[in-house]
């Protein structure tokens, strides 16, 4: 059928399909909030908040009551990057069929769309990740890095459910496939639906090649020591360092010496220390993440006989951070993570005023707009095709960075 203006539905359509297909990482994330959005019934703004369940501790050997108050939190995810991709088209080329008009002009355009939209998403998300399993400089050649960071997920108590993924750039995924590929179970055997770079499953997860991975340049220093007055407090996202030439770069990953990671529930001391992320970098206070949470139910961090740490522990230049890779060096970094670590959400946009030939769709938790109009000088069809989204981390525990070696 050759292409008419009643054809627009079918166009939306095929860009939908187009954009699930090539959506690597969003496809496997948790999208489930999106319907909250662009609804005339209930309009909420361009923010959730998404409410984090309760914690507690338990107690122990006592038949009193020790009554804990139930303190809810809440995260906030924000729906206000609009981006798009534009055409136009003559006479001519709008007698194409579907097929012809889709291989020719819609597979790229949503191509490069959806490329940039996953390389933001992607790279925005493994920055907020701290877990980071492999070593610096050393490639990565079978799962030993696999196996630590399916470790890390565990311990953050990510269900074990068959909703995991690795994302890995073709180097990576290159010399991991040729040392392994007897352990990986063929994609077709275990996805009804092709989505594009998936490889095959092992170590718990599926395997996909992406080479829009996080690429991390360490700050030019990072040798630094804990500063005398180090800023952290119960639930605090400060660290204060001293003696740092220069700023540290969001998404540096850091251990405190003596502080470990402790168990959700039991608050045991795990074997490892707690590493963090910078979110917001400087010579002096860093924003990190996690928190640093050193009583109550949410405490995350204790010392190595698992018993708490004080704030004034942290008040110690003699404590030295130990940063993850050398400095001013790239790394690419891969990616482990539980389906519901992540979230992405669309929104509808509006059908604006005079807009006569224009679709808003919904598939599989991407919405887009394709919107058409014609240019009656130079005989041609504008079309718009645009997406509105919002991206978070809500639960980086339930992920893993995998680091290797470094970029050249």
């Amino acid at each position: 059928m050759a292409y008419t203006a009643t054809t627009i539905d079918s166009i939306t359509n095929e860009v939908l399909r187009l954009a699930h297909e090539k959506a690597a990482f969003i496809g496997t994330i948790n999208r489930q909030f999106d319907d909250s959005f662009g609804k005339a019934s209930g309009k909420i703004g361009d923010t959730l908040r998404i409410r984090e369940p309760a914690r507690y501790t338990r107690r122990q050997n006592s038949r009193v009551m020790n009554v804990q108050d139930s303190v809810e939190t809440s995260t906030s995810l924000v729906v206000a990057t609009q981006d798009g991709v534009d055409m136009s088209f003559n006479s001519r080329e709008m007698k194409l069929d579907l097929q012809d008009f889709s291989k020719q002009h819609l597979d790229s355009a949503v191509a490069s769309m959806i490329s940039g939209i996953e390389s933001d998403v992607l790279q925005g998300c493994t920055q907020q990740v701290y877990n980071v399993a492999g070593t610096p400089g050393t490639a990565l050649a079978d799962l030993a890095a696999v196996g630590t960071a399916r470790a890390r997920l565990n311990q953050g108590l990510a269900p074990k459910d068959g909703n995991r993924a690795v994302q890995l750039d073709s180097v990576a995924m290159g010399g991991m496939v040729n040392g392994l590929k007897g352990l990986f179970q063929d994609a077709t055997q275990i996805k009804e639906q092709y989505r594009e770079g998936m490889i095959g499953r092992t170590g718990m997860a599926d395997f996909y090649e992406n080479e829009r991975v996080n690429i991390h340049t360490n700050g030019s220093d990072v040798t630094c020591t804990l500063a005398a007055a180090a800023a952290v407090t119960d639930g605090g996202t400060n660290v204060t360092f001293a003696s740092l030439a220069s700023t540290t770069t969001a998404g540096t990953v850091f251990t405190i010496p003596g502080v470990f990671q402790c168990h959700p529930e039991t608050k045991a001391a795990m074997a490892h220390l707690q590493q963090f992320t910078v979110v917001t970098g400087s010579t002096t206070t860093q924003e990190v993440s996690p928190p640093t949470f050193l009583t109550g139910g949410r405490q995350n961090i204790c010392a190595a006989d698992g018993s708490q740490l004080a704030v004034a522990y942290f008040n110690d230049t003699g404590l030295v951070p130990a940063f993850v890779g050398a400095a001013s060096t790239t790394y690419a970094q891969g990616l482990m993570y539980h389906k519901d670590a992540f979230t992405f959400a669309t929104a509808e946009l509006p059908k604006l005023g005079g807009a006569h030939s224009c679709v808003t769709k919904t598939f599989d938790g991407l919405s887009v707009r394709v919107w058409q109009d014609g240019d009656i000088r130079n005989d041609e069809l504008l079309t718009r095709i645009d997406m509105l989204y919002g991206y978070k981390a809500i639960r980086p525990a339930w992920a893993c960075r995998l680091i290797g070696s470094a970029s050249a």
